[in-house]
């Protein structure tokens, strides 16, 4: 069956070579990198939380779904909510030393 998707082909008017092939724009998704090579920074964050206080991990370098993964793992072990997104992890409350010594024990050692 040909693939015959239309939003493959937006921008193009016409084409008469019978071999054209439409071109379209993929994003590479990085690998991630190696545990001992990520540069993570864990921060404080009160700005545009209503006065809430986040702790905010920011560096992380690789796909969604590996920074997901991450956020996932130390939402659970430290027993609060968050999410992940932009690049960054956002643990609700003042949980910084808490979540370096997470990342540390999960093989991250340039954390701070």
């Amino acid at each position: 069956m040909k693939n015959n998707d239309w939003k493959d082909r937006l921008n193009i008017v016409y084409s008469t070579n019978p071999d054209f092939a439409y071109q379209t724009e993929s994003e590479d998704e990085q690998e991630t990198i190696e545990k001992e090579k990520q540069n993570l920074r864990v921060s404080i964050e009160k700005k545009n939380r209503g006065g809430k206080t986040a702790t905010v991990v920011k560096g992380f370098t690789g796909p969604e779904a590996d920074l997901k993964d991450l956020a996932k793992l130390l939402k659970t072990r430290c027993g609060v909510g968050g999410a992940a997104k932009d690049g960054e992890i956002i643990i609700q409350g003042d949980l910084r030393e808490k979540v370096v010594e997470l990342l540390k024990k999960e093989g991250y050692v340039r954390t701070k």
